[in-house]
């Protein structure tokens, strides 16, 4: 108890003092994946991340990230189009405030922007890796504690390839490294798509749960069609597989398989009017879509209090996203279907110098304070888009 307290006065005695933000970087890394990851909109060949860093007075650095899938295919936003927004309009807003203040900054910065969700997550995401690393807590600390120390992950399983789906299933269960598997489908006709998930399935059978993501894809007819096959075929959950919340709403409750709003989730507003229509089963929160961490928080809260399931989703985030999503989803009452948090282990190269710990079929959340994660400055350096133009000591 005594060192608790000692603890809470140091963290109190640091806090009293303003840490000014005094410097905004933002840079772009483009890393290589795995494989050719197949989606409903787009193939991905590659994931490019934006990394902001603000540098404060006390001497303290945080970080954050922002991405997306596939560019501009998923949605409005894109790693070039949230560093030219941060460089622009939210740095001037930033410079000269106190870092300590993370919700007055991003209240300001949401007053004076408009949307620029994914934008704004990354810079709240870096605001408290700075508090934390200034009080000595881990961000799910700052955010209310934690309910869990580790993560259910699925892997998706998206190369649109029946045999190889099957056996990069089999590889991640012989590893322990997963038994949730989410399959992306809609880009083929609804019977094609059934039957890849059915004789995925299949292979698998009990040792392995298989979930599937439409994207959007289908018309309500077609999705009529697919959910009848999907639940023969013995599939758990389909996410969001029509685009408009209220065909969604439609298709609630017809067959016996969870349905789970995505695309449809863009923050706490959009959550409400999906409990009030009773559009969803689960809810995939997602930091960058809600805005940020505490707003994703908000959406749980509102699914938590309307009965509805939650899912910790990912926008195939790097390193920093992703375990900042981990420090959210670890503070949740209840998280009955785990995550998909598996973005870093989509890239063929680390950029943190300790990688994140992926054991036992769950994702280890770091104990440490801030995001609890250190980057590999001359990986980040070497995968920087500008690199040409700089030298690897060059970043502070």
């Amino acid at each position: 108890m005594f060192n608790q307290a000692m603890e809470h006065t140091q963290s109190s005695q640091l806090l009293a003092a303003p840490a000014l933000i005094e410097r905004v970087e933002t840079l772009l890394l483009d890393l290589p994946t795995i494989r050719p990851h197949q989606l409903a909109m787009t193939t991905m060949q590659g994931q490019t991340l934006m990394l902001v860093r603000l540098y404060c007075s006390d001497g303290t650095v945080g970080v954050g990230e922002g991405t997306t899938i596939g560019g501009l295919a998923y949605g409005a936003e894109s790693p070039e189009g949230m560093k030219l927004a941060i460089d622009t309009y939210f740095t001037p807003l930033l410079l000269g405030a106190n870092a300590n203040a993370v919700p007055a900054i991003m209240a300001r910065l949401n007053t004076a922007i408009q949307d620029n969700r994914f934008a704004k997550s990354a810079v709240e995401t870096a605001l408290f890796d700075g508090l934390g690393k200034r009080t000595g807590l881990p961000v799910s600390h700052l955010l209310g504690g934690r309910m869990r120390d580790s993560l259910p992950v699925a892997w998706t399983l998206a190369s649109g390839n029946t045999d190889k789906d099957i056996d990069e299933a089999e590889r991640m269960l012989a590893q322990a490294r997963h038994r949730i598997f989410k399959l992306k489908i809609g880009r083929r006709p609804v019977k094609d798509d059934v039957a890849h998930v059915a004789a995925i399935k299949k292979a698998l059978g009990d040792r392995a749960e298989v979930r599937v993501d439409v994207n959007m894809a289908w018309s309500p007819l077609q999705a009529q069609r697919g959910l009848a096959g999907l639940v023969d075929a013995g599939c758990s959950l389909v996410e969001q597989p029509v685009r408009r919340a209220d065909a969604l709403a439609d298709l609630k409750g017809r067959f016996p398989i969870a349905l789970m709003a995505d695309e449809s989730l863009t923050g706490p507003a959009s959550a409400f009017a999906l409990a009030r229509d009773s559009a969803a089963d689960v809810f995939a929160i997602k930091i960058e879509q809600s805005g940020g961490l505490r707003a994703a928080l908000q959406v749980a809260a509102i699914a938590e209090s309307a009965g509805i399931e939650l899912y910790g989703g990912t926008m195939l985030e790097g390193a920093i996203g992703t375990i900042a999503a981990a420090h959210v989803f670890a503070t949740v009452n209840q998280l009955q279907w785990g995550t998909e948090l598996f973005g870093p282990l989509l890239l063929t190269e680390e950029i943190l110098a300790e990688p994140l710990n992926y054991s036992n079929f769950e994702l280890q959340i770091p104990q440490g304070p801030g995001l609890g994660i250190v980057l590999d400055e001359d990986r980040v350096q070497y995968f920087r888009r500008d690199r040409t133009q700089v030298s690897v000591g060059s970043a502070a």
